[in-house]
């Protein structure tokens, strides 16, 4: 009996083994095959935290690769609270050196048991002092941080980033997919206990570098003008931009009110507007630059043709428009220097609607000029079918009409390119990997005939040697321009107001082979507010310092003052500025060839052109003789000596002026004519 009742035990027990084993099986098969992917999630979430690791911005250049923007290594503080033994006395350490409450620490450190971030992209000093401070739970993590060396250089061009590296404004914002890379990763790994023991990094790929076309002494010599030029007018803002016509290259883009980068919180959103591209305003008599050229390119009109102006007063759809001066017969060149309204409407009658309004549009007003710089306004152009039967009149002498400062900057330099338009360009190339990426480059467009564009230049000089734009005239160098003062809609009323103006000049140098232009805008000065009187004279500050920081030869004769400056002696006491309505400005006329400095000048043969100051024996440099030379032999030796060449005809050279040996100035013109002849009277070689 006893045998019987073992065997039952025993399958009662293998049954019961077996039960257990299939239970414990189908559990097991439950959480690998049904359920493993919800408990590793869940395993991973107590046990791994995965943070994301900003990536290092790529730099950003000047057009001389001198870094405007860059991204340094600093660290960021995080905590692990399972580690803490008294949270209360961490936080109460911790916001005395992070200058915060220690109530917001302990909130932090009550939102996780594995990780917190404490503070992020600290200074070195905190860091030391949290260091030092030597709290359990307490650790480090490098990060990096955006860095603008130069603070509020180039601000609006260059933008700024958030805490996370991603850019908000400006170049930042615009090329932050190519500036930022990717982002790396940092996983922290807890026990049970959920008490740190490890962590696995993987690093970031760091971002292209992007050059811009900005040059960082430009820049700075435009953004110190500007804020001399508020300080002494005590205009509400203002802006300056400073672009090569050759290439649509913009080399310096200020504005005021500025901000700086490191700390952009610190200033108001309004202080952060790009105002060049952003800001619209009413040209002024700076637009009758294009109501001219129009009238010229549709042979509507010539230069000399005089033209009626009524003694300042025109009726224009029942409106009473006055002169700013009774002005009576005026030349067309004249209408510019003296910036008449009646004849500058007049000009724009002869258009008529639909031809100026295609003019506007071609040459880029009222759209977007594809600068690579975020919040670009269209301007405000107003479809034909939408003018009204003054429109026309208006818009000829700036009015009706909203530009932007990138717009008419390269209006003008389209004159100044013999009618080729430029898209303005901000950015040159990235750098990725060593590799160079050069900018999509846009081909220019004709806008005018290089006869009229010569023709605009020529009438444009006049308005810098006997018009309203005396002060811009500048020592050494041509220049062309034109002043603007528009009067500004008063919110309140919705009329233009009494007081308050937009004050502009822009305007280029030198005018036969333009370097730079230049466009200075100042909204609402105090005092006087008139272009010629205020913005003016900032022109000349501004170009005569770039004209001389990218070593552009002289083309006119410098003054005794400024001779005198180059040289290093003291001038004499500056006299105050005259009033512009009474400025006169000396003759300045070519110099005979070996007269003295002390002989008065006579004028140069007609199309000759040369300019030379005889220095005395042992000062300047010899001018050699070029008989006989090529055209690339006298250009190599004019360029080794520090001469511009000024070269007529093929062949070889037969006449020249100055003559051999007189000594002149470096950078003096020295015109070389050249034939096929290679008999020259006087000599040979």
């Amino acid at each position: 009996m006893e045998q019987p009742s073992v065997r039952v035990r025993i399958v009662v027990v293998a049954v019961l083994a077996a039960l257990w084993a299939a239970a414990v099986v189908s559990r097991l098969s439950q959480l690998q095959f049904f359920r493993y992917t919800e408990y590793l999630a869940r395993a991973q979430r107590q046990q791994q935290r995965l943070l994301e690791i900003t990536p290092r911005r790529g730099p950003i250049y000047d057009r001389n690769l001198r870094e405007l923007a860059m991204s340094v290594a600093v660290d960021s503080c995080f905590a692990v609270p399972a580690e803490i033994a008294d949270p209360e006395l961490a936080a109460r350490l911790l916001a005395g050196v992070l200058d915060t409450s220690a109530e917001e620490i302990r909130t932090r450190l009550g939102g996780s048991r594995n990780f917190v971030w404490i503070a992020r992209k600290l200074s070195a000093e905190q860091a030391e002092r949290i260091q030092a401070l030597n709290l359990r739970g307490i650790y480090f993590q490098k990060e990096n941080r955006r860095f603008y060396p130069k603070r509020n250089l180039a601000a609006h061009v260059l933008g700024y980033v958030d805490l996370d590296e991603k850019g908000l404004a400006g170049i930042e914002y615009a090329f932050d997919s190519e500036v930022r890379g990717r982002p790396g990763r940092m996983m922290i790994l807890a026990d049970a206990r959920r008490r740190w023991y490890d962590r696995n990094e993987q690093a970031a790929t760091p971002g292209s570098g992007v050059v811009l076309t900005l040059d960082e002494k430009i820049q700075y010599i435009a953004e110190k003008e500007l804020a001399a030029a508020i300080a002494e007018t005590r205009a509400e803002s203002g802006s300056i931009v400073v672009q090569d016509p050759s290439t649509g290259e913009l080399l310096a883009i200020a504005n005021w009110p500025t901000f700086n980068p490191n700390a952009p919180a610190d200033s108001p959103a309004d202080d952060r507007m790009n105002r060049a591209v952003a800001a619209l305003y009413e040209p002024g008599s700076t637009l009758k630059i294009l109501t001219v050229a129009a009238a010229l390119e549709e042979n509507l009109t010539r230069p000399e043709e005089v033209i009626d102006c009524q003694m300042g007063v025109i009726y224009i759809s029942g409106h009473r428009i006055r002169d700013h001066k009774p002005f009576g017969l005026l030349s067309v060149a004249e209408i510019l220097h003296h910036s008449s309204d009646v004849g500058a409407i007049k000009l724009g009658l002869r258009l008529g609607a639909p031809r100026f309004h295609s003019y506007l549009k071609e040459f880029g007003l009222g759209q977007l000029t594809g600068v690579e710089l975020p919040g670009e306004s269209r301007g405000l152009l107003r479809g034909v079918q939408n003018w009204t039967p003054g429109s026309v009149g208006s818009i000829s002498m700036g009015q009706e009409i909203g530009v932007t400062g990138v717009q008419l900057v390269s209006v003008v330099s389209a004159i100044a390119n013999e009618g080729w338009l430029h898209r303005p360009r901000i950015v040159r190339e990235l750098r990725k990997d060593e590799r160079v990426i050069p900018a999509q480059f846009t081909p220019p467009r004709r806008v005018l005939s290089a006869q009229t564009a010569v023709t605009m230049k020529r009438i444009l000089e006049g308005v810098v040697l006997t018009g309203t734009g005396k002060l811009a005239r500048l020592d050494g160098w041509t220049s062309a321009g034109k002043t603007g003062t528009a009067q500004k809609i008063d919110p309140a009323t919705g009329r233009y107001s009494l007081t308050d103006h937009i004050a502009s000049y822009v305007g280029f140098a030198p005018l036969n082979n333009p370097a730079v232009t230049v466009l200075v805008t100042l909204d609402s000065p105090r005092g006087r507010y008139h272009g010629g009187e205020v913005a003016a004279p900032v022109f000349k500050r501004v170009a005569a310092q770039v004209l001389a920081y990218l070593n552009v030869p002289h083309d006119v004769v410098v003054d005794a003052p400024a001779l005198q400056r180059a040289s290093g002696r003291k001038p004499p006491k500056a006299e105050p500025l005259p009033d512009v309505r009474d400025f006169a400005p000396a003759q300045m006329e070519p110099m005979r060839a070996g007269a003295s400095a002390s002989e008065p000048p006579e004028s140069a043969a007609a199309g000759d052109g040369v300019v030379t100051v005889a220095l005395e024996d042992g000062a300047g440099v010899a001018v050699p003789r070029f008989a006989g030379y090529s055209v690339r032999q006298v250009t190599r030796e004019c360029f080794r000596l520090g001469l511009n060449p000024v070269l007529i005809g093929t062949g070889v050279a037969l006449e020249q002026s100055p003559e051999p040996g007189l000594r002149v100035r470096r950078g003096s013109r020295v015109t070389v004519r050249f034939g096929r002849s290679a008999a020259v009277s006087g000599g040979g070689n």
